[in-house]
């Protein structure tokens, strides 16, 4: 029996990467032998399990599970590459007041007892949805875009990761990672973007990846597959491969990734790292 770590993604603004993001750590770990079970809090608005390419396969979700409709195992859909890498998927159809504070609970907490790593994918924003997606994590991964508005909103985040989880409450400190996405090397010089280092101090956070703004994320979604599965060698794989390294306690350098490199170049790079 195992006891897992629960981590949640989590941001404060939507179409920042939090779905990209779970698919492809939930991916990464699964790949390094872990059991691993992915949630999808969305509800309303699922998602993840496109991204999965689980969509056909969807029969119960986390709400019938909370209402007692269906059990956890029924409600869990397999990965179709990945025997370790299960599901939990959202509601498309009911309200967002449909998951309970004590339903959530005894999900994770039966989670818990099948998986090593849990990642709960949180809805955007500051309301009940993502309370309950950070409620009993405990980590949290924070996803930001390196532009100003992101960064504000991941502030409130880290404010509620700071006082409405479970740890907070008991009197700890969630350990929280910072997740630059959609990070573009030329806007960061010419100033149309934040650079990495000004995304870290507003936000205190410990950065756990940077990945570039990429055709290949995409391409990914809208074939079914994590990124981290579909197309290791891109430079967003990499990052979120190198991420789950970083999750699991390795102390690497965060590299800031660039499109096009040299090969020479990434030899002089990984050495100056």
């Amino acid at each position: 029996m195992s006891n897992a770590t629960v981590v949640v993604v989590t941001s404060g603004k939507g179409g920042v990467g939090k779905t990209t993001t779970t698919a492809a750590i939930a991916s990464a770990l699964a790949k390094e032998g872990y059991q691993v079970c992915a949630i999808d809090f969305d509800v309303g608005l699922r998602n993840l399990d496109l991204i999965m390419g689980a969509e056909r396969r969807v029969v119960f979700d986390l709400v019938n599970v909370v209402r007692g409709e269906a059990s956890i195992k029924q409600a869990l859909v397999r990965d179709k590459k990945l025997n370790n890498l299960y599901l939990l998927p959202a509601s498309q159809t009911r309200d967002k007041d449909a998951l309970t504070e004590e339903g959530v609970a005894s999900v994770i907490s039966e989670l818990r007892m099948y998986f090593d790593w849990v990642i709960c994918d949180s809805p955007a924003g500051i309301e009940r949805g993502a309370t309950l997606a950070m409620r009993h994590a405990d980590e949290a991964i924070i996803v930001s875009n390196p532009e100003v508005s992101s960064v504000r909103d991941c502030d409130r985040i880290i404010g509620l990761l700071d006082a409405k989880t479970k740890i907070a409450e008991d009197g700890g400190r969630m350990p929280k990672h910072l997740m630059i996405t959609r990070y573009d090397t030329e806007r960061a010089k010419t100033g149309d973007m934040l650079a990495t280092d000004d995304v870290v101090d507003i936000l205190s956070v410990p950065l756990i990846g940077v990945v570039p703004e990429s055709k290949d994320v995409l391409k990914a979604s809208n074939v079914g597959l994590p990124i981290t599965l579909s197309d290791e060698n891109s430079p967003a794989a990499k990052a979120y491969t190198e991420a789950v390294r970083r999750l699991l306690g390795e102390n690497i350098p965060v590299t800031i990734p660039e499109e096009k490199r040299s090969l020479l170049g990434k030899f002089f790079k990984g050495r100056a790292a």
